[in-house]
């Protein structure tokens, strides 16, 4: 069966299911999209490796990263191969000595680990067929005007009367707190002002 290529576009809360989030996935190369409702924690362990943050303490798939890393297995690809039921399964394709081992994974824990390898995630035609939307060019432009717009102006506005100094502190705080979201405003606006990379 022929592997499809999809990266990570979205991250957002779930419309259907009010404590979920939603992971869009998109073809590459493709305007497919496809959507899968995943769990907070899982949204969270997504987001802070995207985000490329560093908590205080690791969090789980940090821990099974490094887990794998220690004992020299690499995560070379994630593929989301079956959808029954409308419940998505996954498997970690893994290489140590030269032998390839598959994992079996939620989809989800799937997707946080490919995130933080930088692998390659892949799913199949008949997924795409079954669960899969296609957007329309005014969509996908909508799509991309979103992306530009994910950094909300106020809270934007009130990190701006800070010193660098206390930015770098309250930082420090929010990761401290696993307050993510709110760490990365604050890293954002860090950035904004040059001061880190």
């Amino acid at each position: 069966m022929r592997k499809i290529e999809l990266d990570i576009v979205a991250l957002s809360h779930s419309v259907t299911q009010s404590h979920n989030y939603a992971v869009v996935l998109g073809e590459h190369g493709g305007s497919r999209r496809l959507p899968i409702v995943i769990g907070s924690f899982e949204a969270q362990a997504i987001a802070v490796a995207m985000e490329r943050m560093t908590p205080n303490r690791p969090l789980t798939h940090d821990l099974f990263k490094n887990t794998l890393e220690t004992f020299h297995i690499d995560l070379k690809e994630v593929i989301i191969n079956n959808l029954l039921d409308g419940i998505f399964y996954a498997r970690l394709i893994c290489l140590k000595d030269g032998e390839l081992i598959e994992i079996d994974s939620r989809t989800s824990d799937a997707l946080a680990m490919a995130v933080r390898f930088s692998c390659p995630i892949y799913t199949y035609e008949f997924i795409l067929d079954a669960a899969g939307v296609v957007l329309e060019e005014s969509e996908e432009e909508e799509e991309v005007e979103a992306e530009e717009r994910t950094q909300p102006k106020g809270k934007t506005a009130s990190l701006s009367s800070y010193s660098i100094d206390a930015l770098n502190k309250m930082l420090d705080e929010m990761l401290a707190e696993e307050n993510y979201e709110r760490a990365a405003e604050i890293r954002d606006e860090i950035r904004r002002r040059g001061e880190i990379s």
